[in-house]
C-alpha cells in the first residue's frame, strides 16, 4: 500500500525542510502552495490553491498530514489577518484530514501554547491546539519549537537580532527553560517525519479523542537524532 503525504505551507521555513525529507520517506508527497516551489521530483504533486478553499481538498485516507502553516502579526497586518493565516487555514486543513479517515495530523505550534494565554500570539496557537485534538483523527502530533533557526527567505532584520541574542543565551537555558531554546528548523522537520513514521506503544485513544502527542525542544532532538 502506498504511503502518501500531504503538506501545507512547503514554501516556509520548516516546511521547506521537511519536504525533502518528505519525498526520501513517502511514495507520494502532495504540496499544497500558493506560489510554485520551484522542485521537479518523480513523487511530488504540486497544487496552487487559494488557501481559503483549503476546507475543500481531498486527502488520501490514511495519509501523513503536515501543517506547517504559519506566520506574523507584523506580516499578516493585524490581529485578525494573523488568527485566519495561524488558525482558520490549519483548522480547515485538519478538518480535511480528519475527514479522510485514519489519518496521522503534524502540527508546528509554538511553546508556551495555551488557550488561556495572555498573549495573543500564544492564545491562538493554544485554541488551535484543543480544536485538533478534538477531531476524529488516528493520531495529532504537535511540535512547540521555541525561536526557529534557518534561512529565512524574508529577511527580518529586527528578528535576526533576537535569534542572535536568544542563540547566544541558549546555554543559559537549563532544566525546565530548555524547552525554550532556539531550535533548527531542519531539526523540527526532521522530528516530524520521525514521529509520523514511528509505531507508537501508547494506548488508543477512544472513538472520540485521537492519540495526542506533544513535543518540545528534547524530544524533537530526540527524534530527530540529534540528542
Amino acid at each position: 500500500m502506498a504511503l502518501e503525504a500531504v503538506i501545507a505551507g512547503a514554501t516556509g521555513l520548516v516546511g521547506r525542510a521537511c519536504l525533502p525529507r518528505l519525498l526520501d520517506r513517502y511514495d507520494s508527497v502532495t504540496a499544497l502552495v500558493r506560489r510554485p516551489l520551484k522542485v521537479s521530483h518523480p513523487k511530488l504533486i504540486e497544487r496552487q490553491i487559494d488557501f481559503d478553499r483549503i476546507g475543500t481538498i481531498e486527502i488520501p485516507p490514511g495519509a501523513h498530514v503536515y501543517c506547517a502553516l504559519g506566520t506574523t502579526i507584523k506580516v499578516a497586518g493585524s490581529e485578525d489577518a494573523f488568527r485566519h493565516v495561524d488558525f482558520e487555514y490549519p483548522r480547515m486543513f485538519a478538518e480535511r484530514a480528519a475527514a479522510a479517515g485514519q489519518a496521522r495530523f503534524m502540527l508546528v505550534s509554538s511553546v508556551g501554547a495555551s488557550a488561556q494565554s495572555g498573549t495573543f500570539y500564544l492564545r491562538v496557537k493554544g485554541e488551535l491546539e484543543e480544536s485538533v485534538r478534538a477531531m476524529r483523527l488516528q493520531e495529532v502530533h504537535i511540535f512547540r519549537p521555541s525561536v526557529l533557526l534557518g534561512d529565512r527567505a524574508d529577511k527580518r532584520p529586527g528578528e535576526r537580532i533576537g535569534i542572535a541574542a536568544a542563540s547566544s543565551l541558549s546555554f543559559l537555558m537549563r532544566g525546565s527553560l530548555r524547552k525554550y531554546r532556539p531550535i533548527p528548523a531542519s531539526t523540527v522537520a526532521a522530528a516530524m517525519v520521525a514521529a509520523a513514521n514511528a509505531t507508537s506503544t501508547r494506548d488508543k485513544g477512544s472513538d472520540n479523542q485521537p492519540r495526542c502527542f506533544v513535543y518540545h525542544y528534547d524530544e524533537m532532538l530526540r527524534l530527530a537524532g540529534q540528542e
